[in-house]
């Protein structure tokens, strides 16, 4: 079916736990909120056998165009959104499960114009950020000044680069700041860890990648859950802080909570013209 007869295509770029999680929840539930699957891609396609049939495979992610997606959803790493971005775009609306991809100036502009020309949106998923909508008003209204996004987890659920992946060795023991500064510097470092972070970043224009202050704390001790901690301040002492615990098994990269948002961020991702969108 397409979109004009009442369902709106869904492609999954990528079958790790969010891409499972995603194609189970259309397969099962999608057609009572006018969604369907187009198709499932994974650079692995044999993790796809005897859980996705096979006429919903697609083999290369360049054919994509030929099964006709409403709106494309990428949950496997940040080098889809900057490789196939902007060819999404031109198609389909297009949400991107790794935002870490815009820490990149170029990736961010790029596909900022191929929204605004296709007439697409650029779908930015809230995730573990809790309040996002909230943060975005306040930078709308040239309200904020600050925001500073800390996210704590256990030292196994980090997937870290360069000298990070070292001091993780380090915080097994104690509790350890690992980075504290700029998002756009930490998400090369930290592409599958700081997604809340860079989706704080894309709220909040204003601040940019360069702007929003990004805190990664390793605590041996948080075995089950990871925070979230958000600090937005603007003028005459205004503020808000707010923390979020996500209920996670040891190890993982992704809190059991974000799959639901995810879900319900699809849920929404319609109607919202050439422009990027916080869902």
């Amino acid at each position: 079916m397409s979109e004009s007869r009442g369902q709106r295509r869904v492609g999954i770029v990528g079958y790790g736990h969010l891409g499972q999680y995603l194609v189970r929840r259309l397969r099962m539930d999608g057609l009572q909120h006018g969604l369907e699957l187009a198709f499932v891609w994974n650079r692995d396609a044999s993790k796809l056998e005897g859980s996705v049939p096979a006429e919903l495979w697609l083999g290369k992610l360049a054919d994509f165009s030929e099964r006709h997606a409403d709106i494309i959803v990428e949950v496997a790493h940040p080098c889809i959104a900057q490789d196939h971005g902007e060819a999404f775009l031109k198609a389909a609306d297009f949400m991107v499960g790794s935002p870490t991809a815009l820490a990149d100036v170029g990736t961010e502009l790029k596909l900022r114009e191929a929204a605004r020309q296709s007439g697409h949106t650029l779908y930015i998923p809230s995730g573990a950020l809790w309040g996002g909508q909230d943060i975005q008003r306040l930078d709308d209204g040239g309200m904020l000044q600050a925001l500073t996004v800390t996210m704590v987890k256990h030292p196994d659920s980090f997937r870290l680069g360069g000298h990070l992946g070292e001091l993780v060795q380090a915080a097994r023991k104690e509790r350890k700041v690992l980075y504290d500064g700029p998002v756009r510097k930490l998400c090369p470092l930290a592409p599958n860890n700081v997604n809340t972070m860079a989706a704080a970043c894309m709220a909040a224009p204003s601040l940019g990648f360069d702007g929003v202050k990004g805190r990664l704390v390793a605590d041996p001790d948080l075995s089950d859950y990871h925070v979230v901690e958000i600090e937005a301040t603007g003028p005459s002492g205004f503020s808000v802080s707010s923390k979020r615990k996500n209920p996670a098994a040891c190890g993982a990269v992704t809190g059991a909570a974000t799959f639901a948002a995810f879900w319900s961020s699809l849920l929404v991702c319609q109607g919202h013209g050439g422009r990027v969108y916080l869902c």
